[in-house]
């Protein structure tokens, strides 16, 4: 386990005592008001032995709520939340990044009423998780004021996340939400200068990371990506156009690092050459964080095998918050199950 435990520099503001990151992992346990509470900070400050702790995918503004309970990054009591929870873990000697989320299309009026937007009108099939007497519908296509309009909210929640207390932040622009959206074909049918050509698709969130790096500095940004579509979203071979396109500008750019966004990284995609951390990494030379069903031992592996650089765990963390001490120790993990969600320990 010699990799896991080695210091890492993401840049030389950031460093991380070890290679083991908390993935982000959402919890739906903010209260009515999207406010973080005291038993989030908990649960967070028991899990800072890790290098780094991604937190939940948290709201920028009202309209991209998608789930009950899920924090948000856009009021003052929010922020003040937070502020617990980053101290909190900041005691404990951890580093916290805030996950900056928009649902697009998988918002629900039922949170916050008026209308779900998204890049085109095309509705995703199916039920709201944990509420499926919800349907979704179809959104409301983004005026080119609303996609100038999301990207100064993108860059006042990365400015709320410094207020809070964060070491930095991950723009969430995976796992088919709305800047994912932007980037896959089967979800963005726009004929105007945020579709059609890679170029194009890939506009709206190089747009965000340029105004976000631009506020809070690319040393503290990161970015989140689902080359593959695997969730939320069709799969179309012309994407990987748009990622080839995507990871050549983000090469000119400054990021803490780049995040691979999948379940299982065994699963691998004809259009991509195989798994979404092997085709990020022979497109980016960016610091990668690998994630999706790695153990501490095939995780080390990979990283001896320059497969990424740093590996996130997620359900195992949530069954054991002692996670780092007891795989440095060898002892047994206990198994995650899904009764686990009911409660934060």
């Amino acid at each position: 386990m010699d990799n896991l435990f080695q210091p890492f520099a993401l840049n030389d503001t950031i460093k991380l005592k070890n290679r083991i990151v908390m993935a982000p992992l959402t919890r739906c346990m903010a209260d009515e008001n999207l406010v973080p509470t005291q038993q989030m900070a908990d649960y967070y400050a028991r899990r800072a032995e890790t290098g780094l702790i991604i937190s939940e995918a948290v709201i920028i503004r009202p309209d991209g709520q998608g789930y009950p309970n899920t924090p948000g990054l856009f009021t003052p009591a929010q922020i003040d939340g937070w502020r617990v929870v980053t101290d909190a873990v900041h005691k404990n000697g951890g580093k916290i990044f805030a996950q900056l989320w928009h649902t697009g299309r998988i918002a629900h009026t039922h949170f916050f009423g008026g209308e779900t937007v998204a890049p085109s009108a095309i509705a995703h099939e199916g039920t709201v998780p944990r509420m499926r007497e919800l349907s979704y519908a179809v959104p409301k296509a983004l005026s080119k004021p609303e996609i100038d309009q999301l990207i100064v909210d993108y860059t006042q929640a990365a400015a709320n996340a410094i207020d809070a207390g964060f070491d930095g932040v991950e723009i969430h622009g995976a796992n088919g939400y709305l800047i994912d959206q932007f980037l896959h074909y089967s979800s963005n049918i726009r004929e105007d200068e945020y579709g059609v050509t890679p170029q194009n698709m890939a506009r709206f969130p190089l747009q965000v990371v340029d105004a976000v790096t631009n506020r809070i500095g690319g040393d503290r940004t990161a970015l989140r990506l689902s080359p593959g579509a695997y969730v939320h979203i069709d799969t179309d071979t012309r994407d990987r156009d748009v990622f080839d396109y995507l990871l050549k500008e983000l090469e000119k750019r400054e990021l803490a690092y780049l995040h691979g966004g999948i379940f299982d990284d065994s699963m691998e995609f004809d259009y991509l050459g195989g798994s979404i951390s092997h085709y990020l990494r022979n497109s980016s030379n960016k610091t990668l964080i690998g994630v999706g069903g790695y153990s501490a031992e095939s995780g080390n592996e990979a990283i001896s095998n320059n497969q990424f650089d740093l590996l996130a765990i997620g359900r195992p963390l949530i069954a054991n918050p002692d996670y780092v001490e007891k795989i440095k120790s060898g002892q047994a993990l206990t198994e995650y199950s899904e009764e686990m969600l009911a409660e934060l320990v």
